[in-house]
C-alpha cells in the first residue's frame, strides 16, 4: 500500500547504543568499547547526541550473562517503579540507573532511540526484536539495513507485549529494538558476526542522519512470536516453516518427536544456549507482511504541538 501523505514524526535527536546487557554476548561489548575510543568519537553522522554504554558492567567483567538476575527482564513498569529492598538483585538497581539515564520509560524525557546489541547461539542471522509492529522508525531502519546488507539474512521479530509489560532495555526509549546476531557461542567473538553488527550499527546511524531528507516508504515481513516449546533437542533450522507432522525433536534415545501443532509456524531461537535453564528449545511465530507508510521529520511547529499533546497524556 502506497501512502500519499507521509507520517510526520519527531526528530531523532538523542539515541543510545548499548552493549553488554548480557555480559557474555561479546560482539556488542567489543563494539561499544571500540566506539568509545576517542579516535572513533568524531562527528560522523547520526543523531545529534549519541550515548554509547555498557549496560551491565559487572556481568561484562565476569563474562557471564548476568550477576544475580537477567537484566533484560528488569524493565517492566512494575520492576522499575516498585519497592526494592536493600538486598535486591544487582540488576534491579542497575535497571533503575539505566532508566534514570535513558528514560524515564514512557516519558517525554526518554531518549528517542535505543539499539541494544545482543548475540545468540542460534542460527538466526541478524534480527531486529521489537514490541511494536507499527513503530515506523524501527521498521524503516530495518528495511534500510536489508538494502545496505543484502548478503546478510535479516528478519524482524515482533513480540506483542504492552508498554507497561515490555521487559527489555530497548523499551525505555521512545523507539527501540534489540539487534540480535548469531550464531556465536557466548563468551567468545567471531569476526563475521562482529563485522555484521558493526555495519548494522553504522547503517542505523546513517539512516538517522538522513531522516530529515525523507520521505521513506517500504514493505516489511514480520515474524510475530507467540509461544515457546519446552523440550531438549531440536534442529538448527531457524526461520524454516515447520508443518504439522514434521520431525521436530530427537530424544537422547534416538526417538523422533513430530510437531503436533494445528498450524504451520516458523521456528526461531533454536537451541539458544541461554534458554536451556528455562527448558526452552525454540520459539514459534507466524509470518506476515506489514506495509510501512512514508515518514518525514516534523516541522518545529508540529513538534511543539506533539510535545504539548504528550504532556497532556502524561497528566491524565
Amino acid at each position: 500500500m502506497q501512502v500519499d501523505e507521509p507520517v510526520r514524526l519527531p526528530r531523532l535527536s538523542r539515541a543510545a547504543v548499548c552493549g553488554g546487557t548480557h555480559g557474555n554476548e561479546l560482539s556488542g561489548v567489543y563494539l561499544v568499547r571500540e566506539m568509545l575510543k576517542p579516535e572513533n568519537r568524531k562527528e560522523d553522522g547520526g543523531p545529534a547526541s549519541l550515548l554509547m554504554l555498557l549496560s551491565n558492567p559487572r556481568a561484562v567483567q565476569q563474562c557471564t550473562r548476568y550477576v544475580d538476575t537477567d537484566l533484560n527482564r528488569c524493565f517492566t513498569h512494575a520492576t522499575l517503579n516498585g519497592p526494592a529492598s536493600e538486598g535486591a538483585p544487582y540488576e534491579i538497581f542497575r535497571a533503575r540507573e539505566l532508566n534514570n539515564l535513558l528514560g524515564p520509560k514512557g516519558s517525554r524525557a526518554a531518549v528517542d532511540l535505543i539499539c541494544d546489541l545482543h548475540n545468540t547461539t542460534a542460527n538466526m542471522g541478524l534480527c531486529f526484536i521489537a514490541y511494536s509492529d507499527c513503530d515506523w522508525v524501527c521498521l524503516h531502519i530495518f528495511r534500510h539495513l536489508q538494502k545496505q546488507m543484502p548478503d546478510t539474512p535479516m528478519r524482524f521479530i515482533h513480540f506483542d507485549v504492552s508498554t507497561k509489560e515490555s521487559y527489555s532495555l530497548d523499551s525505555i526509549g521512545k523507539h527501540g529494538f534489540a539487534m540480535e546476531i548469531g550464531p556465536q557461542p557466548h563468551g567468545c567473538i567471531k569476526s563475521n558476526i562482529y563485522t555484521a553488527m558493526r555495519e548494522g550499527v553504522q547503517h542505523m546511524r546513517d539512516w538517522v542522519s538522513c531522516f530529515n531528507s525523507g520521505p521513506f516508504s517500504c514493505l516489511v515481513s514480520l515474524y510475530s512470536g507467540f509461544k515457546t516449546s519446552k523440550c531438549f533437542l531440536s534442529q538448527d533450522r531457524d526461520f524454516c516453516l515447520l508443518r504439522p507432522g514434521e520431525p521436530l525433536f530427537q530424544t537422547f534415545s534416538g526417538e523422533t518427536v513430530k510437531y503436533q501443532g494445528a498450524e504451520a509456524l516458523y521456528a526461531f531461537f533454536i537451541n539458544e544456549c541461554a534458554y536451556y535453564k528455562k527448558g526452552i528449545a525454540l520459539s514459534l511465530a507466524r509470518k506476515r507482511r506489514v506495509s510501512v507508510p512514508s515518514i518525514r521529520v516534523q516541522t518545529d511547529e508540529e513538534e511543539r504541538a506533539s510535545e504539548q499533546s504528550f504532556a497532556s497524556e502524561e497528566e491524565e
